[in-house]
């Protein structure tokens, strides 16, 4: 709902993926490149071949990424927090992406009077993400944001988003679509990204596990604490211990079970973190 008489400004969340790549394409089409902004979080731990795909997206469309870097990494928001992320709570998600998203609506609209509605390339069978954003949007920040999600709500035809980028727009996808992961957050390194993910990123990167590996032991040693990334039974399981599991039994094996998908923004918010969330921007 647009308030104070500001002007509506359209925000494509854009993550560096297909469907985000599309929605904002669509978004410009509809709106005129004036009225839009093209919004990226960087966590610098993205693959630099995402970097390639998002610049020439943007040229396609026609705008320039407007990026906002907190200035940490993920492991930097660990040692800040003394906790190590893992796929039930990460905190670098809330700080690099969710709090310089909500900051940067309210620069929005205390700087330049603009009403930001926010536009996210989530499909239809993530709805339950979609849902959660809408309730973080509507409590979060000082006054209720707006979110439209085209992808659930407006494209209701079956669109192959991949498959126009690469062969209507002459872009090459991310490596990391076709080097087989589930998503491509944090160039592979996310803390959210389960067994699979990370059997997956041992057989690509084994050079980018090990300084995942390293960094979860660095931690540990730091805070004398016996945490970890993975769990199993309900225990600390270390990427250590995982590699020479995967070293022992062969990582196919781990390939072959299902894959665990998890995105690293909203997908767990509740009202916990909403209210932490008001508290730090109000």
């Amino acid at each position: 709902m647009i308030t104070l008489n500001r002007k509506p400004v359209h925000v494509a969340m854009f993550s560096g993926g297909a469907a985000s790549a599309y929605v904002a394409y669509r978004m410009v089409q509809a709106y005129g490149k004036e009225n839009c902004i093209l919004f990226f979080t960087n966590t610098l731990w993205e693959d630099e071949d995402n970097y390639r795909f998002m610049e020439e997206v943007a040229e396609y469309i026609g705008i320039e990424i407007t990026e906002r870097i907190d200035g940490r990494t993920p492991e930097e928001v660990f040692y800040d927090y003394r906790f190590l992320g893992n796929a039930r709570l990460a905190k670098c998600s809330e700080e690099l992406k969710v709090r310089q998203t909500v900051m940067f609506i309210e620069e929005l609209r205390d700087e330049h009077n603009l009403e930001p509605i926010l536009y996210f390339g989530i499909g239809p069978h993530e709805k339950h993400r979609a849902d959660n954003l809408r309730e973080f949007y509507k409590h979060v920040p000082l006054e209720p944001v707006e979110t439209r999600f085209p992808m659930i709500e407006t494209f209701t035809e079956d669109i192959d988003v991949k498959s126009i980028i690469e062969n209507e727009w002459g872009i090459r996808l991310p490596r990391m679509y076709k080097l087989g992961f589930a998503h491509a957050n944090c160039g592979g390194r996310c803390v959210r990204g389960g067994f699979y993910h990370y059997a997956q990123l041992y057989k690509i990167w084994p050079d980018r596990y090990k300084e995942q590996e390293e960094m979860e032991e660095r931690f540990r040693a730091y805070f004398q604490k016996d945490v970890s990334i993975l769990k199993k039974n309900g225990k600390p399981f270390t990427l250590r211990e995982y590699r020479e599991q995967l070293e022992r039994e062969g990582v196919e094996r781990f390939l072959k079970r299902r894959r665990y998908h998890s995105l690293c923004m909203f997908l767990f918010i509740n009202i916990r973190i909403m209210v932490e969330y008001r508290e730090k921007v109000s």
